[in-house]
């Protein structure tokens, strides 16, 4: 359950979501190559808005994949073309070394961080999305969608003022920090388990003076819309399914 109530956010109600895959699940798009980064693509051909998705650190999950394809595939009044560019080109964290429970996990997790700083990468977000626009120039409007280490990479790069993106969802985003809300001037929406710190998502919600939709999955563990959902759990699968319902409305409103 949710432990504040969503502000803002609410559309009609959205929208006809398949069937989430427990396992086994069979992506729908194909991978191109765009602005120098391996992409997963998928949606329809004639969208003219696209979804840039900031994976989490353990890259292309099948959990990642689907979600992807649910926000590309499920709303037949706004067609998205979803797209997850490579950003550890081929080489992310292994999903064993989490949670860092052990010295050996630490110092891995604390190398993939040091390599890949969520500042370098949101500042290579802008050149990404002009790559997207030369081959594909009917894609008029640009969201973004972070996961975990993706969700600050998300919130940095639509706060930079060569922000190129009109909304931006931050899900069970690592390194909350209340201070970054301040510099959004687009809607926003953060979706949070519980293992974030409920505090620090209510002052981010407080400190965000933009239409936005705030809420804490509280029963949910961070990662729980990407890499590490385990979807062969009843909960989880509702949740992971509401959590995009959530997206996809809120998109259907504001861009």
């Amino acid at each position: 359950m949710s432990t504040m109530p969503a502000t803002a956010g609410h559309s009609r109600p959205c929208c006809n979501v398949p069937p989430v895959v427990s396992e086994g699940y069979k992506p729908k798009g194909t991978y191109e190559e765009i602005g120098g980064y391996k992409t997963y693509v998928t949606g329809p051909s004639d969208a003219t808005r696209a979804i840039v998705v900031i994976y989490d650190i353990f890259g292309y999950f099948e959990q990642t994949l689907q979600g992807a394809d649910i926000l590309a595939h499920s709303d037949s009044e706004h067609k998205y073309k979803v797209l997850i560019p490579d950003w550890f080109k081929g080489n992310p964290a292994a999903i064993e070394w989490y949670p860092p429970d052990t010295p050996e996990k630490e110092e891995k997790l604390g190398a993939f961080f040091g390599k890949f700083p969520p500042p370098a990468t949101a500042a290579a977000v802008p050149a990404y999305v002009q790559a997207v626009k030369r081959q594909n120039a009917s894609l008029t409007k640009f969201g973004i969608v972070g996961y975990c280490w993706g969700g600050k990479v998300a919130t940095l790069a639509t706060k930079a003022e060569s922000n190129p993106f009109g909304v931006m969802a931050s899900v069970h985003p690592a390194m909350i920090d209340p201070a970054d809300a301040q510099g959004l001037n687009v809607p926003v929406v953060l979706l949070a388990s519980g293992d974030e710190p409920a505090e620090d998502v209510k002052k981010f919600e407080d400190a965000a003076k933009v239409p936005k939709h705030v809420e804490i999955f509280q029963d949910q563990i961070h990662g729980w819309m990407a890499a590490r959902a385990d979807l062969s759990k009843d909960r989880v699968k509702e949740e992971y399914e509401r959590g995009y319902k959530v997206l996809l409305g809120f998109f259907g409103k504001h861009l």
